[in-house]
């Protein structure tokens, strides 16, 4: 297995300010047909993804260990848990996005899976990342409104969503995500991916929704700097090719 990759979130810096654009493939374990998995792996080695994230909201440790063990030997792709909850931690990767939904007014992932992960990951050699997630309306109930029972925010109240990510960035976020959800309706309004890029300084991520090389584009352009794409690419491991 090939050793760890150091410095993700430095890298992620350095892109933002060579203006180069980065793709992460999300995968969730539970979604996983493991049959295919070889195939699976194969695809996204030759897609132009970045980043590979790894997680869930209801993830069984066992697997997500043993996904990111495959990743780990067959991809030579930086592997990132995105994590639902403190057991979704894998050693085996090279870092963690340390989430809290700033979105949300629920203690337990505002601040107390976090301290329950800290001990975890202090054991790690882990890169801990630390990401104010954003969570934005998106036309139906996503998996982490509904295993987090959180609100996400209007998709028109532009003034909150910028306030919500300069919080973030101020109490020491290191990444903005802005995520519409697992099998989002509607995708983060490109006006809004557009005021929070020009109003904050730290790198933003946007993920929910994105169905097409169309839309991956349109969050570039809209100042994205990582695009992340989960369900198009698990219905479709040609998604790329299209």
């Amino acid at each position: 297995m090939r050793q760890k990759i150091p410095n993700i979130h430095e890298q992620i810096l350095e892109a933002k300010g060579n203006g180069q654009k980065l793709l992460a493939i999300l995968l969730d374990p539970d979604k996983i047909v493991w049959e295919n998995l070889d195939h699976l792996l194969l695809k996204i080695s030759q897609s132009p993804a970045t980043h590979v994230f790894v997680g869930g909201s209801i993830v069984e440790s066992t697997i997500l260990e043993e996904l990111v063990a495959a990743l780990k030997q067959k991809t030579n792709l930086p592997v990132v848990i995105f994590p639902g909850n403190p057991s979704q931690i894998s050693p085996q990767a090279d870092a963690i996005l340390f989430l809290s939904l700033l979105s949300g007014r629920n203690p337990d992932y505002l601040i107390e899976y976090q301290v329950q992960a800290a001990p975890i990951l202090k054991k790690t050699n882990l890169e801990v990342i630390s990401t104010g997630y954003i969570l934005i309306e998106s036309g139906n109930e996503t998996a982490v409104a509904r295993v987090s029972k959180t609100k996400p925010l209007n998709r028109e109240n532009f003034g909150l969503v910028l306030a919500t990510a300069q919080a973030g960035e101020m109490l020491g976020n290191k990444l903005i995500y802005l995520e519409a959800g697992s099998g989002a309706q509607k995708t983060v309004p490109l006006e809004m991916i557009g005021l929070i890029a020009q109003n904050v300084n730290i790198p933003i991520i946007v993920g929910g929704g994105i169905v097409d090389l169309h839309g991956i584009q349109n969050a570039y352009n809209a100042g994205a700097d990582l695009v992340v794409i989960g369900t198009a690419f698990e219905n479709d491991s040609h998604f790329f090719e299209s």
